[in-house]
Parts: structure tokens; C-alpha cells; sequence
């Protein structure tokens, strides 16, 4: 738990260090929830459409059940409000995203669900006789409130 919460605590300290974009699409930056509890996934929108971030997930194997795991984006694209993403493997599973970004129901930046990752998310694994399975979802996943003390957007 205690990672957790340094992870979280330094996400935090660098979204608020980061200046308000000029460009709408680049408000998508931020953390989002993961599938789950206590689970979280970064994005970060550059230039071009280029996106990177990653996935702190507990991982689901003997061996590594209850541990925090961080995978990162080995490849990720935003056109227009349309995501998908790719993440490196760990521990024999990565992830694909496809879907899109919408605004959420929260009122502002400062509110949870202000922004919505919603489409579909395979979940790959690869077992030990090197068979590869995926496991397929829709899914959801709202935006994390930023800091009060940032400028609100006016969506």
C-alpha cells in the first residue's frame, strides 16, 4: 500500500506542476481509474496525437498477487477524441485500448468523471506453454480530480 500512495502522491505533484494547455485535447492528460480499486492509469497527450503513459495494476499471478505493477504504453495514438494504446508485456500480460475520450459528469477539472476513457480493453496473457489467450471488455474509466488550486476549464 505504501507504493501506492508514493506513486500517487508523485502524479499528483506533477500534474499540478504542469501549466494549463492552450489546446482542449491536451486537458485529457491525467489519471484515470483502472479496473481496480486502488488501481490507476496515467495518460499523457503530446504533440501530434503521440500518447504515452502507463498502468499501475496488482498483478493476478502466484507469484505476483497483490503487488503493484506498472506497465507503459509501448504505443499510443489520440485522433481527435479517439484512444487506443498498446502497453509493454509484465509478468506475460499487456493490454490494448481502443475507444475514445468524453467529457464525464463531473462539473469541472476539480471533480471526479470530468473526463471519461470508455471503449475496449483486451487484456492479454501468455501461459506457461507459451499459448497467448485475450480476454476481452468494455470499460470505463473516470478522470481523477485535479488540484482546486488549478485554473477551472470552461466545458
Amino acid at each position: 500500500m505504501t507504493r501506492w500512495w508514493i506513486v500517487l502522491i508523485l502524479c499528483r505533484l506533477a500534474l499540478c506542476a504542469q501549466q494549463v494547455p492552450p489546446n482542449p485535447v491536451d486537458d485529457y492528460s491525467g489519471m484515470y481509474a483502472f479496473i481496480r480499486d486502488g488501481e490507476f492509469l496515467q495518460l499523457t497527450i503530446e504533440e501530434a496525437g503521440r500518447v504515452t503513459g502507463f498502468i499501475s495494476r496488482y498483478g493476478d499471478l502466484e507469484s505476483d498477487r497483490g503487488v503493484f505493477l506498472d506497465q507503459f504504453f509501448k504505443q499510443g495514438k489520440l485522433e481527435g477524441n479517439k484512444l487506443t494504446f498498446t502497453t509493454d508485456t509484465v509478468h506475460s500480460v499487456w493490454y490494448e485500448f481502443k475507444g475514445s475520450v468524453d467529457r464525464g459528469q463531473g462539473k469541472d477539472r476539480t471533480e471526479e468523471d470530468y473526463y471519461v476513457i470508455r471503449g475496449t480493453l483486451t487484456e492479454n496473457t501468455i501461459d506457461a506453454n507459451k499459448k497467448t489467450s485475450a480476454r476481452t471488455r468494455q470499460v470505463a474509466f473516470k478522470s481523477f480530480p485535479l488540484d482546486a488550486a488549478l485554473p477551472k476549464t470552461s466545458n
